[in-house]
C-alpha cells in the first residue's frame, strides 16, 4: 500500500490539510500544500481532540507531540448556568481510562502538524490564494488571485468553509443562519484549575470553558440565541461588555471569568449542508475534499478537528489501497463511501446538542432532574451514548 511517485496538491494548511499531507507523504506521495496566508501564525483559540481524533495523531507518529502540548481531560461537567450547581458529570478518566481526551490551543495543534508534514517531506508554499478551481478539463486547474493558473493531477481541497474546491464539485450552496452567535476569548486561568470541560447551561444560551497550555490560559466559547444576523467568520471583534451583558444572569464563577475578558471575537453560526459530492475522478487525475470543506459542523460536539483528522487518515488509506491495484477512481469513491454517513451523523448530533443546552422553563427543570438522577444511578450510561463517536478508530481495518 504505497503512493510512491504520486504527486498531490493540497489547498489549505489547516488541521485537515496538514494531517492528510503527512499521511500521504508517509505513504510515499510527493505532496505540496498551498496556503493563502503569509505565515503559519497563532490564530484561533482552544479546541478539543477526542479519542477518535487522538488515535489518528498517534498512528501518524504524532502521539507524543500531542501529549506534550495538550492537557488530558478528566471530565466533562454539565452545570446550571444560573447558579453554577452541578447537573451531571461525565468522568472520562474513571470511565474511559484508556482513551485520550485532550484540550489544546489550535495554534499548538497546527504547529505540531506543520512540523510533522515538513518532517515527512511535504513542501509548504505560502501566499497562494486560489480563487477558483476548474474541473472541466482532463486535470484540475487552479486559478490564483494573482491571475496565474496551474494544473495538477490529484487535488485535495482542505480549503475550509468557503472552499473553491467544494464549489467546483457541488456548485454554490448557501448556508442558513441558525439564529445563534458565538463569542470566543482566552483569559488568564486561575491557579490549580481542574482539567475539566465545564458546560454552563441557561435559557437560550450556554458557555463552555476549559484550561489550556499547562493551565495558564482558560478557553471560553459562549453561545447565545439571537434573531438578527451576524456575519460568518472568526475575525469580528466585539466589545467584551456585550458578552458580559449576555451572560449577566449566570453564576459568579462565569462572571469571574468574563470580567477578565479583553480580546473577544464574535461570529454567527451558520448551518452548511454536508456536501453531496466529495470527490471526482478526472481523465488525468482526480479531486477530493475533506474537513470543513466537506462537512462543516456546529461546535456543539467539539468534533471539527477530530473529523478532519479522521478524513485525512481514511483518504490516504483509500488512495493507497486503490493505487496499489491501479485505480485512482476507486480510491476516491471508497473514501467518500467510508466517511459520508458518519460525518452526517456527527453533524446532526452536534445540531441537536445546542437545543438540549438552551432549554427554558419547566422543560429545563425536568431535563436537569433527569440528568441528575441518571448521573447518580447509572454514571456510565450518559457517556455510553457517545461510544459510537469517541470509540470509533479509523486507523483499524474495517
Amino acid at each position: 500500500m504505497t503512493l510512491s511517485g504520486q504527486s498531490v496538491t493540497i489547498l489549505g494548511a489547516g488541521v485537515a490539510g496538514l494531517a492528510v499531507a503527512r499521511a500521504l507523504a508517509l505513504k510515499g506521495a510527493q505532496v505540496t500544500v498551498l496556503e493563502q496566508a503569509d505565515a503559519i501564525r497563532e490564530v484561533g483559540a482552544g479546541l478539543q481532540i477526542s479519542p477518535n481524533g487522538a488515535v489518528v495523531l498517534k498512528a501518524l507518529g504524532l502521539g507524543a507531540a500531542l501529549e506534550a502540548v495538550s492537557i488530558r481531560a478528566d471530565a466533562v461537567e454539565l452545570r446550571d448556568g444560573l447558579d453554577g450547581s452541578l447537573v451531571t458529570r461525565l468522568d472520562l478518566a474513571q470511565l474511559r481510562p484508556g482513551q485520550g481526551y485532550h484540550f489544546l490551543h489550535r495554534a499548538d495543534l497546527i504547529e505540531l502538524l506543520c512540523q510533522g508534514a515538513r518532517d515527512a517531506g511535504v513542501e509548504l508554499r505560502l501566499l497562494q490564494k486560489v480563487e477558483r478551481v476548474d474541473l472541466s478539463g482532463a486535470r484540475a486547474r487552479l486559478v490564483f488571485a494573482t491571475g496565474a493558473e496551474q494544473e495538477t493531477g490529484l487535488l485535495i481541497g482542505a480549503d475550509g468553509l468557503h472552499s473553491p474546491t467544494r464549489a467546483a464539485l457541488n456548485g454554490q450552496q448557501a448556508p442558513f443562519f441558525t439564529h445563534q452567535v458565538a463569542w470566543r476569548t482566552l483569559v488568564p486561568c486561575e491557579r490549580g484549575a481542574r482539567p475539566v470541560a465545564e458546560v454552563h447551561m441557561g435559557p437560550g444560551r450556554h458557555l463552555v470553558s476549559y484550561p489550556l497550555r499547562g493551565g495558564t490560559l482558560r478557553n471560553i466559547v459562549a453561545v447565545e440565541e439571537r434573531r438578527r444576523w451576524v456575519e460568518e467568520g472568526w475575525s469580528l471583534k466585539d466589545d467584551p461588555m456585550e458578552l458580559r451583558v449576555a451572560f449577566e444572569s449566570f453564576g459568579s464563577r462565569v462572571q469571574g471569568w468574563l470580567e477578565k475578558a479583553q480580546d473577544v471575537f464574535l461570529w454567527g453560526l451558520f448551518r452548511h449542508p454536508v456536501a453531496p459530492v466529495w470527490q471526482r475522478a478526472l481523465p488525468e487525475g482526480g479531486v477530493a475534499i475533506l474537513g470543513d470543506a466537506a462537512h462543516p459542523t456546529l461546535p456543539f460536539l467539539a468534533q471539527g478537528a477530530s473529523m478532519g483528522l479522521e478524513d485525512a487518515w481514511v483518504l490516504a488509506d483509500s488512495l493507497a489501497d486503490s493505487l496499489a491495484a491501479g485505480g485512482l477512481a476507486e480510491g476516491l469513491a471508497a473514501y467518500q463511501a467510508r466517511r459520508a454517513a458518519r460525518a452526517a451523523r456527527i453533524v446532526d448530533a452536534a445540531t441537536r446538542n445546542a437545543k438540549a443546552y438552551h432549554l427554558a422553563g419547566p422543560l429545563r427543570s425536568l431535563a436537569h432532574l433527569g440528568l441528575r438522577i441518571g448521573g447518580a444511578v447509572a454514571p456510565s450510561a450518559a457517556l455510553g451514548r457517545f461510544d459510537w463517536l469517541y470509540g470509533h478508530d479509523v486507523t483499524q481495518p474495517e
